[in-house]
């Protein structure tokens, strides 16, 4: 008594158990007080097939807002284990992952007197059905001006165009100008009061080596 208990012996929270135990297969097992097994009942489903046939029809998927996936699960808006009934008012269909973030996650949800249901966020603020349109200014080209101006941002024609105009990699110039760079890093393995100088000498020498080598001089 008292205990989450999974069939090979994981231990859950209540929150999770209530969640596996909203839409499932029951079998009811009472125990004496020595905790021996003296009864086990019949298999019956949480909802009956007849009840879930009409919670699909009206409710035509996920009534989480924004959501509607049609792959769900039954959802008791007062728990059968806090003595809520399994009819139509009481039940609604959510997606595995909204039936988790109702149990176990802080959100609620209920049904308002108008038959509605209003869900509300883990800090008690209701969920809108549909999100409240952005706000958009009367002249929004004048506001975006205004906010990369306010940024430093020069924005033109050319601003998204790439520097390289698809000219193919010359792997051996690669390789010279990184090969004393890796020189540079390894050494600051054993000398690491040098890394700064010796890499910048390793590297001005590179560069002198590049430009007096014909093969990576460009002509026009």
């Amino acid at each position: 008594p008292g205990q989450s208990v999974l069939e090979g012996g994981t231990h859950v929270s209540a929150e999770t158990s209530q969640r596996l135990a909203c839409d499932a297969s029951r079998v009811v097992m009472r125990h004496d007080d020595d905790r021996r097994l003296v009864e086990v009942g019949a298999r019956t489903r949480t909802i009956p097939p007849a009840l879930r046939r009409a919670l699909h029809h009206r409710d035509q998927g996920c009534r989480f807002p924004g959501c509607g996936l049609r792959f769900t699960q039954g959802h008791h808006l007062r728990h059968w284990a806090h003595g809520g009934p399994t009819t139509l008012s009481n039940l609604a269909l959510l997606c595995r992952r909204h039936h988790r973030a109702v149990h176990e996650e802080g959100y609620q949800v209920a049904r308002l007197p108008d038959g509605t249901l209003q869900f509300r966020r883990p800090n008690g603020h209701p969920l809108p059905e549909v999100p409240p349109p952005a706000a958009v200014p009367a002249d929004p080209i004048k506001a975006l001006h205004e906010s990369h101006d306010a940024q430093g941002l020069r924005v033109h024609a050319r601003t998204g165009c790439p520097s390289w105009l698809g000219e193919p990699l010359n792997v051996g110039w690669a390789i010279d100008v990184l090969h004393p760079l890796a020189q540079g890093s390894r050494s600051c393995l054993t000398v690491p009061g040098h890394l700064v100088n010796e890499t910048a000498d390793k590297i001005s020498t590179a560069s002198n080596d590049l430009s007096a080598n014909p093969r990576f001089t460009k002509t026009s």
